[in-house]
């Protein structure tokens, strides 16, 4: 799932995180609204981030 795609859905579910799963429905993480936005403003930007990557990063 991309950044904005992800943006998209929590805002349709007013909601302030996602939690990620894997294929196996175990929980791999968690990101904040505001930790997407900070990425889609940051300078590495592109509409093709994925969450995935910006979880690698957190890392």
């Amino acid at each position: 799932m991309t950044v904005e795609l992800a943006l998209s859905v929590m805002a349709g579910a007013d909601a302030g995180h996602l939690f990620l799963c894997d294929e196996d429905d175990q929980c791999t993480g968690l990101i904040t609204r505001a930790r997407l936005i900070a990425v889609r403003e940051g300078p590495a930007y592109t509409d093709q981030v994925r969450l995935r990557d910006v979880l690698a990063l957190s890392r």
